[in-house]
């Protein structure tokens, strides 16, 4: 694919580009001794492709609510991972879900801003559940990716009880546009992942240099100039 080979030159021409690139590195730091990640809004399963190559005898769960993509990659993933069908959030039920036909990486239970001028959205009805209500005790979290179209806050509320516990490397992305749709102020990200999960966000390239992390200021002040909206929180 055109995508991995500019990821492999490490040719930046898009701020997507360069996140997924960097996203890689994060992945072959976190997964170079093998462990199980979850991967929250799998879409096409390239970043869940990534993690199985890295980490072949894991348990890998993706999350895909929208229903021609989740049968994709049940049948890409069959034997290698576990495929789920759920929008997850901080509680469990029906919802309905904004997919956009004609650019389905924006998608979600929400409407935000788009980069296509004219969104194609079908409103279709999901099951919805909490991540602290699929994974079990027996099962050790890694990593985690977040790539949810602004519902960010809402999976990290549900997965508080995970976090707690297994302290994984979570990349996610939050910025203006998308979680300022469901009501969330970056306050209460920080809040939540630092004070009441213990862990420490970086931007992630800091992460990758061993930087220090961000302080609350500083991540609001981020968030709010919209000058980076992907980010690593971890325990280090």
């Amino acid at each position: 694919m055109i995508r991995n080979v500019l990821i492999t030159l490490h040719a930046d021409i898009t701020q997507n580009l360069k996140y997924d690139r960097l996203t890689q590195k994060v992945l072959e730091q976190v997964l170079q001794y093998g462990g199980n990640a979850l991967d929250v809004g799998c879409h096409k399963g390239e970043i869940l492709e990534a993690i199985i190559k890295l980490a072949p005898l894991g348990h890998h769960i993706g999350f895909e609510p929208i229903p021609s993509m989740f049968q994709q990659l049940q049948e890409q993933f069959s034997g290698r991972a576990t495929i789920l069908p759920f929008a997850l959030s901080d509680q469990c039920g029906q919802t309905t879900f904004q997919y956009v036909k004609n650019a389905p990486a924006y998608s979600g239970i929400k409407k935000r801003e788009y980069a296509t001028s004219h969104p194609d959205i079908e409103e279709i009805n999901v099951e919805m559940k909490t991540l602290d209500s699929i994974i079990t005790n027996d099962m050790t979290v890694k990593l985690i990716k977040i790539d949810v179209e602004g519902a960010e806050y809402l999976v990290l509320k549900g997965a508080l009880q995970t976090l707690r516990r297994h302290q994984p490397v979570v990349i996610f992305e939050c910025g203006l546009g998308a979680s300022d749709f469901y009501g969330t102020q970056p306050e209460q990200i920080f809040d939540l992942l630092t004070r009441d999960a213990g862990l420490k966000i970086h931007l992630i390239n800091d992460w990758l240099k061993g930087y220090p992390w961000l302080s609350r200021e500083e991540f609001c002040k981020t968030y709010r100039d919209k000058k980076e909206y992907y980010f690593v929180a971890s325990a280090r």
